[in-house]
């Protein structure tokens, strides 16, 4: 039982050190994934998204070279299951977006603010933990299986073995597994940094550039902390298990979940069958490191709602990213970064989804905001 212990705890304090520094990055650089895409919605401003496309480039490499090496075995996360639930990933991806736009940023972005102070983050999240809760086990938990998981796609049923692009490019050309890795990630990374590195004014932006390649190895960092690390054969059964994670999978940063077993754990203290995971160290880690910086560089403070509209805009927003990143297994870091990561095809629908709902969401609110 000892190893079993050393092993979890190891995999809970790594995933917080490697969140730790992902907060200390993305509030230093102003990392924002709803703010990338109402700069680029209302401004026509790329910095933050190419910031955002590069951290999503440099996760693919890196993901793709532990699994190149057998480090980690990415087949063995949630992202790249042969069910491909596309309705689940497009639906909840389009609410995810809509409720970030409302809520004034994604559950990574709320997970910052509570580190710089934020008292209407923390309601945020308190309602974000609450629906995702709901949708894993509640109520809406039995809405999102009956009317949207059960349109899905079993490739295994094609003979592919999971969804991912090096998986079906494999089962289409007859290439080696290690070979239609390295095409896929070497197509969609290049075609991406390509992009990225285009524009000579994001080039020259130290900090932006910087900040996009740590915040992709970090995710990288939090699959080799969980995947690798905490992969091992349990004392007990002497089956190969993940340590410490609440899918029993390969996981890396991912905030919606994370919040909702993190609340869980609190209400449930006494609970010995709970403990602190990955994912829930993961989101202390986040709040922790804009804390510290939030404190080193005299930020913090204290805020609120401005009136009851943002109130309800908020409250409404949490909710429904709570349904939505549990329905699109993600939110724009855990399916925006390390979905797309893995190169699953689940992974790109929700993230497609996402922007699109924000995008829909900013345009009306602008509207609303004209009309008023």
């Amino acid at each position: 039982m000892t190893g079993s212990i050393s092993t979890a705890t190891i995999v809970v304090w790594g995933g917080f050190v490697v969140a730790f520094v992902f907060g200390i990055v993305a509030s230093r650089a102003n990392f924002c994934t709803m703010g990338a895409i109402s700069d680029v919605v209302n401004m026509g401003h790329w910095g933050r998204m190419r910031m955002w496309l590069l951290a999503i480039a440099v996760a693919i490499i890196g993901a793709g070279a532990l699994q190149w090496f057998g480090l980690v075995d990415l087949a063995k996360s949630i992202y790249p299951r042969p069910r491909l639930a596309w309705l689940s990933a497009i639906v909840g991806g389009a609410l995810f977006g809509i409720g970030m736009s409302l809520a004034g940023g994604c559950a990574n972005k709320n997970l910052l603010r509570v580190g710089g102070g934020s008292l209407r983050s923390v309601v945020v999240l308190a309602f974000l933990g609450i629906s995702a809760y709901m949708t894993i086990k509640g109520l809406f938990g039995q809405w999102r299986v009956d009317y949207l998981d059960r349109f899905a796609i079993d490739l295994s049923a094609y003979g592919s073995k999971g969804q991912d692009l090096p998986t079906l490019l494999a089962s289409a050309t007859g290439l080696s597994p290690h070979a239609a890795l390295a095409v896929a990630v070497a197509v969609v990374a290049g075609a991406l940094l390509a992009f990225v590195f285009a524009d000579a004014r994001f080039r020259s932006n130290a900090n932006q550039v910087a900040s996009g390649v740590i915040l992709g190895l970090l995710v990288v960092g939090a699959w080799y902390v969980s995947g690798h690390i905490g992969y091992g054969e349990h004392p007990e059964t002497m089956e190969d298990v993940f340590f410490a994670t609440n899918t029993r999978a390969a996981e890396s940063l991912s905030f919606v979940a994370p919040v909702a077993f993190g609340l869980e754990l609190l209400m449930l203290w006494t609970d010995k069958s709970l403990a602190i995971t990955f994912g829930i160290a993961s989101a202390l880690g986040i709040v922790a490191g804009s804390l510290v910086w939030a404190f080193a560089t005299r930020q913090f403070r204290l805020e609120g709602f401005a009136s009851a509209t943002d109130t309800r805009d908020h409250i409404v927003g949490a909710i429904l990213m709570g349904f939505g990143g549990v329905t699109a297994l993600g939110c724009t870091i855990g399916q925006g970064i390390t979905g797309v990561s893995t190169l699953a095809v689940g992974s790109f629908l929700a993230l497609g989804s996402i922007i699109a709902g924000a995008v829909a969401t900013m345009k009306y609110l602008v509207w609303r905001e004209e009309r008023a």
